[in-house]
């Protein structure tokens, strides 16, 4: 398999390593916020039309690498993804 993914006019390799991190950084991410927020993550990336790559939850931050297809913006991405988020 290729790590190069392709389009209909375009063959793309676009990665992005997202760090997130709570307001303090209080270590809230445990148990069933830590579950609700990798559902989240999971679903909107699916809904995107995105691949993790890889998901790491610590209690006071996330890490996340996807792929992104390039007709998406990296703005419309964080957007959508922690929407309605403010902890």
């Amino acid at each position: 398999m290729s790590r190069f993914s392709k389009l209909s006019h375009v063959i793309w390799h676009c990665q992005y390593h997202i760090v997130w991190v709570p307001k303090y950084r209080y270590r809230i991410l445990r148990d069933a916020i830590k579950e609700e927020v990798r559902k989240t993550i999971i679903i909107q990336s699916e809904r995107l039309g995105c691949d993790i790559v890889e998901l790491n939850i610590q209690e006071d931050h996330v890490h996340i690498l996807r792929k992104v297809p390039p007709k998406i913006s990296i703005l419309r991405l964080m957007g959508t993804l922690f929407d309605g988020y403010s902890i």
